[in-house]
């Protein structure tokens, strides 16, 4: 993946946008109300052209498209490129990239499992920062309790609310940490 870039794709939900670097995926944008604002949003976070994906990263559209045509897909051997990104939030992101489609566990789950139990809403404050939507799938992060919590992303709870029916999750469903412990 030698090539720096970023481009704009289309899928069912929309025109995303995904940058690129030499060691991975640097973020993937979900719509926003217009093509320019999902544009300018990505190019906030970075200085790079627009171009045709390499082939790795065509490969990652392909299956992105598909999970939000409803297909299952696990996502997660997808390389992203976390430089820059405090070992806090990778952390959080290593074990959100776990959770299978269909599946949610919550904030507080997040943090037991990486042995900070206290710390669920620092866990939020990390996902609400993720620049990796959907290849860190922080939709499928709910509260406690199991309520839908937030969602940074255009649309808010009611986006998060779709992608989890997309992939026929059911919030307050069996915890899948506890099904795996």
């Amino acid at each position: 993946m030698p090539e720096v870039g970023y481009c704009l794709f289309d899928t069912p939900i929309g025109r995303c946008a995904i940058a690129w670097g030499e060691r991975g995926i640097r973020a993937l944008q979900l719509p926003e109300r217009t093509e320019a604002r999902t544009r300018s949003r990505l190019q906030l976070r970075f200085s790079l052209c627009e171009m045709a994906p390499p082939g790795t990263v065509t490969t990652a559209i392909t299956a992105i498209v598909a999970l939000l045509s409803g297909e299952r897909r696990d996502l997660s051997a997808i390389a992203l490129d976390m430089a820059g990104i405090p070992a806090f939030e990778r952390r959080v992101y290593e074990i959100t990239r776990t959770i299978p489609a269909g599946s949610t566990v919550t904030y507080g789950e997040i943090a037991r499992r990486m042995g900070e139990k206290g710390a669920a809403r620092a866990v939020g404050q990390a996902l609400g920062r993720n620049p990796f939507a959907l290849l860190v799938p922080c939709h499928r992060v709910l509260a406690a309790g199991s309520k839908l919590g937030g969602f940074s992303a255009e649309g808010g709870r009611d986006a998060k609310r779709r992608l989890l029916a997309l992939e026929g999750a059911r919030p307050g469903g069996p915890d899948l940490f506890d099904q795996c412990s």
